[in-house]
């Protein structure tokens, strides 16, 4: 049920097999943890009588059970009407067996899934009513009782709405139909006004014509029906009813007989006002117990007492025009032909190997499909495991076959419109495959002597003639002779054990290795007795089974072809349905790669990386819900040993290392989660490893090494991200690949960072950090005269941590040589080296700061040795070493800081990742009305979200559709945005600006603070576009202005407003030169 749909009180589905009660129970349950019914609903399997006591004895019997189930929960001690006053109780009725679906109407397979399930689930007709009754039929109504039969599909047009004013009685709803049709079937007749005069089931034309409606369509009798609140408590009254009550299983346990009652034709007719009571109760109609003979005395007192329990409700019709009915009839070429002409999904929760196999018009469901396996238009396979090579015809349905069954397929030659089945049957103690076979134009209902009957498509005489077998030898005398009764399919042989597909379908199809004598030595059953014998129990198994099997292997499509797929629903559903181990396995095998060492391309990082992402996303799946934030610390000495594996390379090694540890975290739910955050972190792992392959880009030469004490200082611009922010991203920015448009400028006249580095005689490292500005602010300094001092590098909050991943990265000092500091110092530079480094801008602006200064650092410390560098090998420089500071981050700060002026930073789907930047050339007087409009407001707030990054790598791995579709459409806006600037259009530069915004809030939920909306709707008819810098959460907001010079209304606007705080309003002009070197002084 999607939300917002009625609430049910109670779901009622009721059944005729004893092992259907367990099993269908479980279904509906799994339907409620799915999210397709209401979860506060009590859900019930209902077996009818052994007897059958019809449709309207099982509502009858439906209804008693979810008034005893009610009256229980409310505290009662008998059945009580009462909790009927606030109930919505939904009752629908599987109905007898269905031959293509060998667990009933309810639960055959559509080839379709629900859009946007959260759980990946299969859709069958059961779900495809739910679905219609909960948000568009039932909605509305008042507590009552929903009665409707499952063995059809029914739908209504998208604006459908019933209304209940005034409503008393009984509803039922119509669905169209041709007069032709309705000769199967039952037609309403009723007024002008919606009142019931009378149903007619299978009458004759000039009766059914009598029905039409407007549309020239006749009311089918197809359709819901509701009864009222207060002819809901008269229908229960019937289980105190002789002899009514013998269609209750409280009946049954009084030893009151059986009596079959239909819900239309006994229940409802009862109400039509063109009858009488003579005629209700003495009148003999097809498709209900007969009056007379030995049970016509009961049938007939049961028919006087509804008519005095009923009599007089109003029963009104509403008729659905627009509406469809497509009743599933026993045509095997009825069905495949639904299957495959109805509906447009070729592959429904399928794993086919060969997609070019299955022509577009075949149907694929629930089937695990291997080698070379062709699927005609027309045919139809479900819940098979087939393996090529193989061809299934036009118009052929296989269904329920193991992998076994293939050879022997293979050795038929099948032609056109063969249905072939595998059934799970049991007999006794004996649980027994079965295969049935038949032709999907065969009738299995006209008798073998009408001149229609068919069997295989052929005659009966042309069949007999063929095989040597005798009519006699398929029905017992007395019988009716149909198809559907004929005991063809061998089952067991006296002394051969159960029979295969190939000694009893294949050998009726004309081939395998049966013959005639011993056919006839088998004990057989007809399709009927496979249909009553069939356990549901072990045939949902199965399907089960396959589905699983499927997801798994689709899994592993997805995650070595790196597709966009999300595989959430198939995790979830997995976790439902137990199977977690088995799907873990996989994670871990794919994860994992292939055993040989040195065989591990970037490539392959960066599938294990999203595959230790899943495997998180299992096990927060199995902790349902419960065992604290996803997001947390990730560091405990027990995934030590799996971390160093990692990071030593052994992929195979490190993957087998996590999955031995995250055996003893299995057992709690705040366990799975803390297991969660360590597969996340040794995904950090291998993601820094991938996004490390890009040192092959950093080409550094070596030059004249400078004079001592001189200094080489450089400064830089900060950025403006216009377009594309988070799509530099690792893994979005070699996944997907990355396009981000921004532009170098100095704030307040000047460059806001900068960095100088000198050689000194000290054998050491003098290291300072500057806050404020070169000369002014907070100073922090550091002497380091041992490589211990150094050791904290790679974490990003230890005092100097920048400045120490400098020294290493840039190659001042290594830290795995077996000698000490001073001497490495003295041996390369011929002493020690002091490095300082500023900045002007606020932690957390949103400017590129940190990458920047980064490159700033690199590029004195690289000067004052006197090696040689270009932009480019400073840009995946700071790459590397952002990864080797583990905080990650892509590209585009150092892209926007360092090259000046106005750029568009690329990145494509392949590692190692590498970044190509295009300087672009806008027109002259666009950058000068472009450095007119553009401002800058301190908005006062710090970001706090410290986890903004790992939220989007997370649900990037998942690759959640509006993920997905956000990713590509920031690469789309980047791409606008440089034609924007390129071509010199303000306006739409300022589009992109607003559509930039958005885009960021969709990446990273959060990051707009209340007050800073507030500032940003204030400031919104002064601007032709606004965002916040960098991922947001606050920092600085950038506005392009419609008016040039507006720094002052600006600034006026905001101390008119109350409660925004510490903001400041700061001048923009573009830098063209990007990073600079200062004159040595």
């Amino acid at each position: 049920m999607s939300r917002g749909g009625l609430k049910w009180t109670v779901v009622v589905l009721t059944c005729r097999h004893r092992d259907s009660e367990v099993c269908f129970q479980r279904e509906l349950e799994l339907r409620q943890q799915c999210g397709s019914l209401y979860e506060g609903a009590l859900v019930l399997t209902v077996r009818d009588r052994e007897e059958p006591v019809g449709s309207g004895g099982a509502t009858l019997n439906a209804l008693l059970v979810a008034a005893e189930h009610l009256s229980n929960r409310a505290g009662h001690t008998v059945v009580t009407a009462d909790v009927l006053d606030d109930a919505h109780i939904l009752i629908m009725h599987t109905g007898r067996d269905f031959p293509w679906s060998s667990c009933s109407r309810a639960f055959c397979w559509l080839p379709g899934e629900k859009p946007g399930q959260k759980v990946q689930a299969p859709l069958c007709c059961l779900d495809l009513l739910l679905d219609r009754l909960s948000t568009q039929i039932c909605p509305g109504s008042p507590p009552g009782v929903w009665v409707c039969s499952t063995d059809m599909i029914l739908s209504v047009p998208l604006d459908f709405a019933l209304s209940w004013e005034g409503f008393s009685g009984v509803r039922v709803l119509a669905l169209p139909g041709d007069v032709s049709y309705a000769a199967d079937h039952g037609v309403y007749l009723c007024d002008q006004q919606g009142r019931v005069r009378d149903i007619v089931y299978k009458g004759t034309e000039e009766q059914i014509q009598q029905a039409l409606m407007p549309d020239g369509k006749v009311p089918l009798v197809s359709g819901p029906v509701f009864f009222s609140r207060s002819v809901s408590e008269k229908l229960l009254q019937t289980h105190v009813t002789p002899p009514l009550n013998g269609c209750t299983y409280l009946g049954l346990d009084s030893g009151a007989p059986p009596l079959q009652i239909s819900l239309f034709l006994d229940v409802l007719k009862c109400l039509c006002s063109d009858l009488t009571q003579a005629q209700f109760v003495s009148e003999e109609r097809g498709g209900c117990s007969s009056v007379v003979g030995p049970q016509g005395a009961t049938v007939r007192d049961g028919r006087a007492e509804l008519w005095r329990i009923l009599r007089g409700t109003p029963l009104r019709l509403v008729y659905v025009a627009g509406g469809h009915y497509d009743y599933l009839t026993l045509s095997g070429k009825q069905h495949v032909q639904r299957l495959t002409c109805d509906w447009s999904d070729r592959n429904t929760l399928s794993h086919i190997q060969r997609e070019s196999g299955v022509s577009d018009g075949a149907r694929v469901i629930n089937s695990v499909v291997e080698g070379d396996v062709a699927v005609a238009t027309g045919a139809v396979v479900q819940h098979c495991h087939l393996q090529g090579p193989l061809d299934v015809p036009s118009g052929c349905l296989l269904s329920g076959l193991e992998p076994s069954a293939s050879r022997c397929i293979r050795k038929m030659k099948l032609s056109s419109d063969i249905i072939i089945q595998g059934h799970r049957v049991e007999l006794g103690e004996l649980k027994l495959k079965v295969f049935t076979v038949t032709g999907a134009r065969d009738d299995l209902q006209v008798s073998s002597d009408d001149g229609h009957a068919s069997f295989l498509n052929q005659t009966w005489s042309d069949f007999y003639s063929r095989t040597g077998i005798q009519a006699e030898e398929l029905w017992v005398r007395g019988e009716g002779r149909s198809l559907l009764e004929a005991r063809l399919f061998p089952v067991l042989r006296p002394r051969g054990g159960a029979v295969g597909l190939e000694g009893g379908v294949a050998w009726l199809l004309g081939g395998g290795v049966g013959c005639l004598r011993r056919w006839r030595e088998a004990w057989r059953l007809s399709l009927r007795e496979v249909l009553s014998l069939t356990r549901q129990e072990a045939e949902l198994r199965w399907r089960e089974e396959l589905l699983f099997l499927a997801g798994r292997r689709r899994v592993f499509d997805a995650l070595t072809s790196r597709s966009d797929v999300c595989l959430l629903p198939c995790f979830r559903a997995a976790v439902l349905g137990g199977e977690q181990g088995a799907l873990l396995d996989t994670l871990d095998d794919i994860a994992a790669g292939p055993r040989e060492q040195g065989a591990e391309p970037g490539a392959e990082l960066g599938v294990a990386a999203r595959c230790l992402s899943c495997i998180a996303d299992v096990l927060v799946c199995m902790a349902r819900g419960r065992g604290g934030l996803r997001s947390g610390p990730a560091a405990n000495e027990a995934w030590s040993s799996a971390y160093l594996l990692l990071e030593e390379g052994n992929l195979w090694g490190g993957v087998h290392a996590l999955a031995a540890q995250r055996a003893d975290w299995l057992s709690r739910p705040d366990l799975l989660v803390r297991a969660a955050r360590h597969y996340e972190g040794a995904g950090q792992v291998l993601l820094r490893r991938a996004v490390m392959s890009s040192q092959r880009f950093i080409s550094i030469g070596q030059g004249e090494v400078l004079p001592l004490t001189e200094w080489q200082e450089v400064e830089c611009p900060a950025r403006l991200d216009l377009a594309g922010g988070w799509s530099d991203t690792p893994p979005i920015a070699f996944e997907h690949g990355g396009s981000v448009t921004n532009i170098a400028v100095r704030i307040d006249g000047k460059r806001p960072i900068g960095a100088r580095a000198r050689r000194i005689r000290e054998p050491l490292l003098l290291l300072v950090s500057r806050s404020g500005g070169r000369e002014g602010g907070v100073s922090t300094g550091m002497v380091c005269d041992s490589l211990d001092d150094l050791s904290d590098y790679c974490q990003p909050h230890a005092p100097g941590a920048l400045l120490k991943a400098v020294s290493v990265c840039s190659g001042l000092v290594s830290l795995t040589s077996q000698h000490a500091l001073g001497h490495q110092l003295m041996e390369r530079w011929g002493g020690g080296v002091e490095i300082q480094s500023w900045s002007t801008l606020p932690t957390g602006s949103g400017l590129g700061t940190s990458s920047i200064l980064a490159g700033a650092l690199l590029a004195a410390v690289y000067r004052c040795t006197g090696r040689t560098y270009d932009t480019d090998a400073l840009i995946h420089a700071i790459l590397y070493l952002e990864q080797i500071l583990t905080t990650g981050g892509g590209w585009q700060d150092q892209v926007g800081g360092l090259v000046g002026g106005v750029k568009v930073g690329r990145s494509r789907t392949f590692l190692p990742l590498q970044v190509e930047v295009e300087r672009l050339s806008p027109p002259d007087d666009f950058l000068v009305a472009l450095e007119q409009r553009l401002l800058l407001v301190y908005t006062g707030k710090t970001r706090l979200a410290r986890n903004l990054l790992q939220d989007v790598v997370r649900n990037w791995y998942s690759r959640l559709p509006s993920m997905v579709q956000n990713v590509q459409q920031l690469v789309e806006n980047s791409e606008e945005c440089a034609r924007a600037c390129s071509e010199g259009s303000l306006s739409r530069l300022g589009r992109c600006l607003d559509r930039s915004w958005e885009q960021k809030k969709l990446m990273a939920p959060g990051c707009e603070p209340a007050s800073v909306r507030t500032m940003m709707e204030a400031l919104r008819p002064l601007v032709l576009g606004q965002s916040l810098a960098g991922a947001g959460g606050g920092g600085f907001l950038y506005l392009l202005t419609r008016e040039p010079g507006q720094r002052q209304v600006v600034l006026q606007l905001l101390n008119d407003m109350p409660g925004l705080g510490d903001f400041s309003v700061h001048s923009v002009e573009l830098d063209l030169d990007g990073l600079t070197v200062l004159p040595t002084c």
